[in-house]
């Protein structure tokens, strides 16, 4: 068959062929409407009725074993059935194709003729009744061969499977000459088996699909791949039996979208850009779109062809070839006055100037706003929660961005778009993060992992593996490593990597929130050396996170210059993207350097800077660090009355939200400040104020307690060191030795010189 120049192979035109698979489903169908089956056991076997009837061809072992998980009894009746065919002669199994239910007379049956067990019969009757002699001589001879193959290996002298399989092409509903069942060469029978049909029995089968089969396979593997990838064939062997489908016909369309699809699970741009101008090239030249539309559904798939090339670009950081791509969509949209694709175009323009770095309000706005007048309102909302992204970083208060989401939840729940709910759910969580609500992002983030689907459950799997639960789950695997939670960590850590494998396109999230989470533990341990190569790691999944920690590492190591080289590097390119989280980040880690050079004043104006863009930002977790630094600088500076009096403004939510390292170090700092008040000095000299050294002494105890959880030893022997001081100042002999004693273990435990306690916040 040719269409507009392209020659169509005719497999998929098949639409069922007898095989020996089929007869004995048709063997499990006629047991289940002959025999007595309880209800539970009823149930079990009609949910594999479809998978059965439309996916590939099982061996026999595998048909089996899938009926007597769910009922033994049936099992045996069918292997018995199968017996007296394959071990009888020819008349049995046409007797027993003459004892099956009609499906135009078995009005009280499973079989009636609208049912899908019906229609399947009527199928493979029609077939087999137009079988010729040969045909069925052939088609009898086949199923010996399946049935004897399970329990024993094929002779040498017995028909190959790859025979049989091509047989099987001849006993399809469009065989109409009888004569066509007779060309059979004995070449082909004295042909060996190819090293890729010398399978075990649980690989499936090589064979050509009829077009049922091959869309039932099509359809099952692209949900998996969209709601549970883990269910999915693997790539290799889903990308083997896309290329066994495209090599008996080139042109099956969805082949190489599903191809497309398994591309891109891999990151294989090249392959992926391939099957997806295959797929519109297919899609156009059989003629199915104009088959609809006339000449508009050409248009139509061309448009939405340029549409589908610059989202793939888009994701692979081709901004200039995407931008070309959208032109040209756009172009062809405008002249075919589409303006559902106009719409789509906007979408992906806005979504390409972000990820730029160019400010696209007012695209999105008025994407927004066209989308509300075409009444579109999954690409409304899709909008509105760029809208509110925007609106974070830009500083932006949060009771604004979570009622505009508030509004956008009821717009998901009227049109039932269960996509978007998780979105914003997710969107939700990683604004209480950013504005430093720890309670609120646990709450949200649980909230969206106990939310069920509104999605319909399709062959046994939820929708769970979005991008949507990958924040979530990396979020909540952040706030348990803040609080010292390593175990529930690694649970969390082990079900991402379970259902993200690394070759996922959300894979990369769970990496990097691993990598960050071990920096931060290796750092607090002290264990630099350790933290070091996860730079590396950091770095190859995202650069400014990666240069970040590098500083951090190289200020730890006492590189001060390296140190500061990197964030005068990073702050600039941070300025410039207006990444404002990591510039305050930057600001605090310079004026930790000055702090190493008794450079106290210096910095003062850096964390004034960095707390007047925190409070702009309302970063609430990013403002409370640059108190702490300030009180720090203060006391440092001489005046410990003013920091103990700006601790009490940041102590209260750092308790509240903070990380227990972050906790620990408050209490430290207040401690060293009250010591200050009360007049207290390290030789001991001077009346001391007894009442707020008692204070600070349980101040000190409180903020061991908090580093003990994240065994933070450099910071406890700070600790130790402080009360050993406070104690004897006290006259308190024994918890002087005491604390002398735990110094001294964790001084040697270390085996690095202690830096002075009032170099470090």
């Amino acid at each position: 068959m040719m269409t507009n120049g392209v020659v169509h192979a005719n497999v998929f035109g098949i639409k069922d062929w007898v095989t020996p698979y089929k007869i004995s489903v048709l063997a499990l169908l006629y047991e289940m409407t002959a025999s007595k089956i309880t209800l539970p056991e009823r149930r079990r076997l009609n949910k594999l009725i479809l998978p059965l009837q439309q996916g590939p061809d099982l061996t026999l072992g595998q048909f089996l074993q899938t009926v007597e998980e769910c009922c033994p009894q049936t099992a045996y009746a069918v292997k018995l059935r199968l017996h007296e065919m394959a071990d009888g002669e020819l008349k049995d199994m046409e007797y027993f194709f003459s004892t099956l239910p009609t499906p135009f007379t078995a009005f009280d049956s499973e079989a009636y003729k609208t049912s899908v067990v019906g229609l399947f019969m009527r199928h493979m009757l029609l077939a087999y009744n137009k079988l010729s002699f040969s045909q069925v001589y052939k088609l009898y001879k086949s199923l010996q061969h399946y049935y004897h193959s399970h329990y024993a290996k094929p002779t040498d002298g017995q028909v190959g499977l790859a025979a049989l399989v091509a047989d099987d092409s001849e006993m399809d509903l469009t065989s109409i000459e009888d004569t066509v069942g007779d060309r059979i060469d004995k070449e082909e029978l004295d042909t060996p088996l190819h090293e890729s049909e010398l399978r075990n029995d649980n690989t499936p089968s090589r064979g050509p699909l009829s077009q049922k089969q091959a869309e039932y396979f099509l359809a099952r593997q692209a949900y998996l791949l969209k709601n549970d990838e883990n269910k999915a064939l693997k790539p290799a062997a889903l990308q083997e039996e896309l290329n066994n489908m495209l090599k008996f016909n080139p042109d099956f369309a969805e082949a190489h979208y599903l191809n497309y699809l398994n591309s891109m699970r891999v990151q294989d741009i090249f392959l992926s850009a391939h099957s997806l101008l295959h797929y519109f090239d297919r899609l156009i030249l059989s003629g199915n779109e104009g088959k609809s539309n006339g000449d508009e559904g050409y248009g139509r798939s061309l448009r939405y062809a340029a549409l589908n090339l610059a989202s793939l670009h888009c994701r692979f950081g081709h901004y200039q070839q995407a931008d070309l791509a959208l032109q040209e969509a756009i172009r062809i949209a405008q002249e075919s006055n589409d303006h559902v694709c106009l719409q789509h175009c906007l979408s992906w323009l806005y979504t390409l100037e972000q990820m730029k770095g160019s400010d696209s309000t007012v695209l999105t706005e008025d994407s927004v706003k066209m989308a509300a007048h075409f009444c579109l309102p999954y690409l409304a909302s899709l909008g509105i929660q760029s809208l509110v992204q925007q609106g974070a970083t830009q500083g932006k208060t949060a009771h604004k961005l979570i009622n505009a989401l508030k509004d956008t939840d009821i717009l998901h729940w009227k049109h039932s778009l269960s996509e978007l709910i998780e979105i914003s759910l997710a969107q939700t969580t990683s604004i209480w993060r950013m504005y430093g609500k720890s309670t609120m992002a646990l709450q949200q983030a649980q909230l969206l992992l106990n939310m069920s689907s509104l999605e319909p459950v399709n062959f046994g799997v939820q929708q769970n593996n979005t991008e949507a639960f990958a924040v979530a789950l990396c979020h909540l695997a952040e706030l348990h490593a803040e609080q010292g939670l390593y175990f529930a960590v690694s649970e969390i850590l082990q079900h991402l990597k379970e259902q993200f494998p690394p070759h996922s396109q959300n894979a990369k999230l769970w990496m990097l929130c691993d990598l960050k989470i071990q920096f931060e533990r290796h750092m607090n341990e002290g264990k630099y050396h350790l933290a070091e190569p996860l730079v590396t790691a950091i770095s190859a999944l995202n650069k400014t996170e990666g240069l970040y920690r590098k500083a951090q590492v190289l200020k730890a190591l006492n590189r001060s210059t390296e140190a500061y080289s990197v964030l005068q590097r990073l702050q600039v390119h941070c300025e410039k993207t207006k990444c404002t989280e990591m510039v305050i980040r930057m600001m605090l880690s310079t004026a930790e350097l000055h702090w190493e050079s008794s450079g106290f004043s210096t910095a003062l104006p850096l964390l004034l800077q960095a707390l007047a863009l925190a409070r702009q930002h309302h970063l609430q977790s990013l403002a409370s660090e640059t108190i702490l630094h300030l009180a720090f600088t203060q006391l440092m500076l001489g005046v410990p009355e003013q920091a103990l009096s700006v601790l009490h403004e940041a102590i209260e939510p750092v308790l509240a939200h903070g990380a227990v390292i972050d906790k620990g170090r408050a209490l430290l700092l207040t401690a060293r400040c009250q010591m200050a008040v009360a007049g207290f000095s390290p030789n001991g000299q001077g009346q001391a104020d007894l009442r707020l050294a008692v204070l600070a002494v349980d101040t000190l105890n409180e903020a061991a307690a908090y580093f003990s959880k994240l065994d933070c030893k450099e910071r406890l022997r700070d600790v130790h060191y402080l009360q050993a001081q406070l104690y004897r100042s006290l006259g308190q002999t024994s918890q002087c030795n005491k604390s002398a004693m735990l110094f001294r273990l964790l001084d040697q435990d270390l085996q690095t010189p202690a830096p002075p306690v009032s170099m470090r916040l």
